[in-house]
Parts: C-alpha cells; structure tokens; sequence
C-alpha cells in the first residue's frame, strides 16, 4: 500500500476531531458568555409538596424546603442567581442554607460565589473542591477554565457519600467514581422517591462526558445502574439537563451508552479508523430522538471513540 494511502485515513480522522472540537468549544464557551441572560425564565416544576425542579440556563436545580432548611442542588450561572433567588422565594420566605455541587463543570457552580455570600454551605465531592482550586482544561472543547474564587469552592466535602436529615426526608449523597467527570454526585431524597442526577444523565440528548476531567462512557454507564437499582416506577428522576424524567427514560438512556459503546469497541477490534467509525453511523438508530442536543451524533461517537481508545 502506498504511504500516502495509510496517512490519508490518519489525517481525516485528526481533521474531524479537530473541526468538531472547534465548533463544539465555539458552542460551550457561547453557551456561558454570549447567552442573554436577561431572557432566560426560570421555569419551577413541583415533584411534591417540597420539592421543585427549577429549569433555566444551565444545569437543573433541585430545591427541597422545610422548617430545617432550605436545600438547593446546583446553582447555574452567576448571572442567574437573582432569578434562581426570586424563584426560590416564590416557594420559601427562607434564605438557602445548603447548596450541593452535583460536580464541578460552571453551568452547576457558577452561582456557588453569590449563594456562599448569601450565607449558604456549599457541599461537594472533594474532587469538586479540587479542580475548582486550580485551572483546568476541558480537553475534548480546547477549553481552559480558570480556578473560581475562594467564595465560590465548597466548605464542606465528602468522599464516598454524606446525608442531610432535613425536613422530615433523608438526602443521601454518594459518588459515582469517573462518570461524567471524577467528581459526580448522584443525591437521593429517599422518603421524597427524588433523585437528582446531574450531568451523569442527559434527558433526550446525547450527553457530554469529560474523559479530560476523569469521566468515561463505563463510569455514566455504571451510574446509570446504580440509580436505576434505587428507582421504581414512580421515582422522579431529575437530569443534568433535559425535562424531567422517570426510570424508563434512564433506563433508555442506559441502554443507548451501552448499545453504542459496544458498537465502538468492536470497530475497535476491526482495526477502524476515526473517520471510518464516524461514517459507519453507530449511532443512528438513536439520532432521533437524542441526537438534536448540544452534542451532536458525529461529536458523540468520536467523544466515545477518544475514551474506548485512550491509554
């Protein structure tokens, strides 16, 4: 075979990842800086007599209220704190006195300086706490972020799993090791039949998992388990991002990571190149319905690929 035929595979597969990330970075760094943030509405949807699920720009919040405390999980961009504020107040003359990180990404932290000033405790995993300090790159979107404030890192971490007992539930918090990222957090309001997810569960779009910030497509998989072992059918399922959800949405959701990845680890055996696996499609049959998000079908398989082949 000439060497301009075996090079040629190897250049196109470093050109589409290079146009995908470009594109894609355009999109990440446009959906926190360019957004007018003065249009967003924040949406409340109730899951019960104390417990919202608040929809804006960013991330899903959980708001759990009661004569303890009110507790809040995630907190979006800094410019939404007054609007997440005036939404909460619709449902709790109290102050927010907890907020969890459900992991580190600003679209779930962002507002964790103002909320801190406020008054609140910020609790997260301690990888959260970790890779807020310091600067990080969001490798797969060429996107350096700076280390956030002293105000804004949480005061209180945990390692493997901490419980709040407040308003007459039981909150557990526990980690999911090297899911979207090294820091996930899935929080379970046992007597409420809640969970709030994170980014460990996008709802109807493909989802976006930081292998640079130690996630792998096996870790959400490996979530996606153990969340679906706590639920029934009646458990309320909150996702990073996306309407809210049931088990069989999750359960869908799991079934669309393993069929893909499956798919790419036997491209991988065969030998295929990036640009051979993009073509072939693996996806399809899901495009659909989950492939009109943030992250597209092509992004999506080539995000996969870069995590079943790394060393």
């Amino acid at each position: 075979m000439p060497a301009t035929a075996m090079i040629r595979p190897r250049l196109s597969s470093l050109l589409l990842l290079a146009a995908l990330s470009g594109a894609l970075s355009c999109a990440l760094s446009g959906a926190a800086t360019a957004q007018d943030f003065s249009k967003v509405q924040v949406k409340s949807e109730k899951l019960n007599d104390t417990t919202y699920m608040l929809i804006g720009a960013g991330g899903n919040l959980a708001v759990a209220f009661g004569p303890d405390a009110v507790f809040v999980v995630d907190d979006q961009y800094a410019p939404m704190t007054p609007k997440l504020k005036a939404a909460i107040a619709a449902l709790t003359s109290e102050p927010v006195k907890f907020v969890l990180n459900t992991h580190w990404h600003g679209d779930h932290t962002g507002g964790n300086e103002n909320f801190g000033k406020a008054g609140a405790t910020i609790v997260a995993h301690e990888n959260v706490r970790k890779r807020m300090s310091s600067d990080q790159l969001i490798a797969f979107f060429s996107k350096p972020v700076k280390a956030s404030p002293k105000q804004a890192l949480p005061v209180v971490t945990f390692g493997r799993d901490v419980t709040f007992h407040l308003n007459g539930d039981e909150i557990h918090v526990f980690h999911v090791p090297n899911g979207h990222t090294d820091g996930d957090a899935i929080v379970h309001f046992k007597n409420g039949n809640i969970m709030h997810l994170g980014d460990l569960f996008f709802n109807k779009s493909y989802p976006f998992i930081d292998i640079s910030s130690g996630g792998s497509v096996a870790g959400v998989i490996a979530a996606a388990d153990q969340a679906l072992a706590l639920a029934n059918e009646d458990t309320k399922i909150i996702p990073g991002h996306g309407p809210l959800a049931g088990r069989a949405d999750l359960q869908a959701y799991r079934d669309l990571l393993r069929t893909v990845a499956a798919k790419l680890m036997a491209h991988k055996r065969d030998g295929r190149t990036l640009a051979e696996v993009v073509a072939a499609k693996p996806s399809a049959e899901f495009d659909a319905l989950w492939g009109k998000g943030f992250i597209t079908p092509d992004a999506f398989v080539t995000m996969l690929w870069q995590d079943i082949n790394r060393k």
